[in-house]
């Protein structure tokens, strides 16, 4: 079965390229809450740092479907983890996700 991209451009499979998207996903998000001058990096945590909430959350995993298709499924990702895991998920954890599920289906 093949499966079709719906993006313009193929997504990147590298950490870095990955999380520049999820950043700029993030910045949009953050932009309405008036809070676009905090850098996100690979330790930057959803919660602690970012003050998302679970709807924040959600509309991230609507961003990120929409990017990378349902090869990477954020509700999958996060149904995996204790509470206090997401409660402190940092984006780098995402960001290897993302990275990991890109390339597992590249090779299938």
């Amino acid at each position: 079965m093949t499966t079709v991209n719906q993006t313009a451009s193929a997504p990147p499979v590298d950490a870095p390229a990955v999380l520049a998207e999820i950043s700029g996903m993030l910045r949009t998000m953050l932009d309405e809450y008036g809070l676009d001058e905090i850098e996100v990096t690979m330790r930057t945590r959803f919660t602690e740092d970012l003050e998302l909430e679970s709807i924040d959350l959600v509309t991230l995993a609507g961003s990120l479907e929409a990017r990378y298709g349902r090869q990477v499924n954020f509700a999958e990702f996060v149904a995996g983890l204790e509470l206090d895991e997401i409660i402190d998920l940092a984006v780098g954890q995402l960001v290897e996700y993302v990275v990991r599920s890109l390339r597992a289906a590249g090779e299938s």
